[in-house]
C-alpha cells in the first residue's frame, strides 16, 4: 500500500476498508455488535481529522487530532475483537487494517506532540 497520499484520503481509504473487511465476517451476536463498534470507529477518524483541519484555533485542533487518535486505537480494539472463524485469508486482511490502525496512532500522536511543543 502506498503511504504517499493526504492523510484524509488515507482515513476515507481505511474506513471504506474496514466496511469490505466487515462484510465478509460471519454475523453472530457477539460479532454484530463488535462490527457496529468496529464500522463505528473507523470512520471517526478520518470523521474527526475533517474537523481538525477545519477547526477555529490550535486547542481546538489538538483536540481533534487526540480524537482522531483514540478513534484508531478503538478501530484496532475492534479488529482484535471480531470473530473471524480461524481463516487465513480473513487474519491477513485484519493484519493489514491493524497495522493502518497503528499507524494512524501514530501519525496522530506525532502531530500532537509537534503542536504541544
Amino acid at each position: 500500500m502506498n503511504k504517499q497520499y493526504d492523510l484524509e484520503d488515507r482515513t476515507l481509504f481505511f474506513a471504506k476498508s474496514v466496511r469490505a473487511f466487515v462484510k465478509k465476517l460471519s454475523k453472530s451476536v457477539a460479532n454484530f455488535e463488535d462490527i457496529k463498534q468496529l464500522v463505528r470507529s473507523s470512520g471517526s477518524v478520518g470523521a474527526n481529522y475533517i474537523e481538525a483541519n477545519e477547526s477555529l484555533s490550535k486547542k481546538d485542533f489538538i483536540f481533534r487530532i487526540k480524537i482522531s487518535r483514540k478513534e484508531a486505537k478503538e478501530s484496532r480494539l475492534w479488529l482484535n475483537l471480531v470473530d473471524i472463524e480461524n481463516n487465513e485469508v480473513l487474519e491477513k486482511e485484519r493484519g493489514e487494517l491493524i497495522q493502518e490502525s497503528t499507524e494512524l496512532m501514530n501519525i496522530f500522536g506525532s502531530i500532537v506532540r509537534k503542536c504541544e511543543k
